[in-house]
């Protein structure tokens, strides 16, 4: 009796594809060639246990035997495996919404139903992520419309788990990103949770930036939580950090972030859709908005604040959230530290209360936590960010932020990257402009985020006076060629800082 050519032997390659499913063939096997596979197929694996759509790469020569599947590590995680099982593969079934994203693509709006289609497949994974990228970049060149924006808020947070607390209030805070280390959160959350006021946070890892939130705090506690885990230390803490990825709050989300960091796009409406729908699957129920504006901010003019504004107001106010934004100067970036731990070690410098610590990552901070407890109807309006900077110069902040950590696993120092080398100005005179967007770019190319430890400290700010060969700021990374590449990059952009002669 003749094998069956779709039954074949698995076999993990410790092939690291992130969450991507990747399946490897033979090219002369027998069911590459009755199948007809060829390279970037989508193709049905099934085992005993479960199924998974993955991407087919072929290799030639003795890699694997003709009777062999090799998987990579998610492909392998997600079908359950032992080594030796056998599992099958076919052609992957046609997926009907991907004629609603080509209609995207030729500019035709779509309704509620066609993006719930779009977003559950995208979730159970049949869409590859030249499929994502395409429904990104039709979503991105033509910006949806408010219903879109609603529609697929609402897609994000069905697919997905939610959180319910039992509370009239629950407080959360988010920025728009786009300026360097502007970490207030970790600051936040302490000061409004030793206030007595109900805030589970859950954060992003970086998309486009150095660091986000969640790879920061990672730095000084652990962040990986699942919801048993987050209610536990909510009902203790009153408040967590925590990353949002590992609890399936609106799992579609951490899946376009992914390829939306590859496109290096980050459109509006998916903004809107991406902070609120983490929001409301978390129970959030008020909601403070951080907005930096400036030239080279991601929001870049007051008529894109406005915009975005009245966008992320009426989005919410459908799910039923109070969402109050906060405006900010985004013309340089808050605090020194750009990267995950300089940026942590600039949070624990305020809640420590260091005479040292950057004055404008402080005052950023008590100004959003002011604002939070204020919606939240724990103070009156114009007194939310007096009682903060009590709680946080009287030391409860620290307090609560140390329970917190111990609460999370365990509270860490940041450590620090073993290389770092100065940028130095090139002729005196006053620092008038410094640009977020290259400023941040440089941090990522010294290995940021996925090199907790580097990054760019600054040492100088918009209008301070510099002398010939002083130091702009210190480029950190832990690896010399890392170093390297990103000090190619500052000589290539000299304007990284404006410095105007006397």
């Amino acid at each position: 009796m003749t094998a069956d050519p779709h039954q074949l032997v698995a076999r993990r390659l410790g092939i690291d594809t992130h969450s991507e499913a990747v399946v490897f063939l033979r090219k002369d096997s027998v069911i590459s060639r009755s199948e007809g596979f060829t390279s970037h197929n989508r193709i049905l694996l099934t085992s005993p246990k479960s199924q998974v759509i993955a991407t087919l790469y072929q290799v030639e020569g003795d890699f694997l035997r003709r009777n062999e599947a090799g998987l990579s590590n998610s492909t392998w995680r997600i079908l359950g495996l032992t080594e030796g099982e056998m599992i099958r593969a076919q052609h992957a079934p046609p997926i009907d919404s991907l004629s609603q994203v080509r209609r995207r693509i030729f500019g035709q709006r779509l309704d509620e139903d066609g993006i719930h289609r779009i977003i559950g497949d995208i979730v159970a994974g049949r869409y590859s992520a030249i499929e994502i990228a395409a429904f990104i970049t039709a979503c991105a060149a033509d910006p949806l419309s408010a219903d879109e924006i609603i529609a697929l808020t609402r897609a994000m947070v069905s697919n997905g788990e939610r959180l319910h607390w039992g509370s009239a209030v629950v407080a959360d805070k988010h920025s728009v990103g786009g300026l360097p280390g502007n970490r207030t959160t970790p600051i936040i959350v302490a000061i409004c949770a030793a206030l007595g006021v109900t805030m589970p946070k859950t954060s992003s890892r970086a998309i486009t930036s150095p660091a986000g939130t969640a790879d920061t705090m990672e730095t000084l506690a652990p962040v990986t939580l699942d919801q048993k885990a987050i209610r536990a230390i909510v009902e203790q803490e009153g408040g967590c950090i925590a990353w949002g990825g590992a609890v399936a709050l609106s799992p579609a989300d951490d899946i376009l972030i992914r390829i939306e960091r590859a496109l290096d796009i980050d459109s509006e409406g998916q903004l809107i859709a991406s902070i609120l729908s983490k929001k409301i699957a978390a129970g959030v129920t008020h909601l403070v908005v951080d907005m930096p504006v400036g030239p080279t901010a991601k929001v870049r003019s007051k008529d894109a604040a406005m915009t975005l504004e009245k966008g992320l107001v009426r989005v919410a106010g459908n799910f039923g959230m109070q969402l109050r934004v906060v405006w900010g100067d985004g013309t340089q970036p808050i605090g020194r530290g750009i990267g995950p731990a300089l940026e942590a070690r600039d949070v624990l410098s305020v809640l420590r209360c260091d005479p040292e610590a950057p004055n404008d990552l402080r005052e950023r901070s008590l100004e959003l936590a002011g604002a939070l407890l204020e919606l939240a109807g724990k103070l009156p309006d114009r007194q939310g960010k007096t009682e903060a900077t009590r709680a946080l110069d009287d030391g409860r902040a620290w307090s609560k932020f140390q329970r917190i950590c111990a609460a999370q696993g365990g509270m860490r120092e940041p450590a620090t990257a073993r290389f770092g080398q100065a940028l130095v100005a090139p002729h005196g005179g006053t620092v008038t402009a410094i640009d977020n967007r290259r400023i941040s770019r440089l941090a990522k190319l010294a290995g940021a985020p996925e090199d907790k430890t580097a990054g760019v400290d600054l040492h100088v700010r918009i209008g301070d006076k510099v002398a010939p060969g002083a130091a702009l700021c210190t480029v950190q990374s832990q690896a010399e060629g890392g170093l390297a590449y990103a000090m190619t990059y500052a000589a290539a952009n000299a304007d990284l800082f404006r410095i105007t002669p006397p």
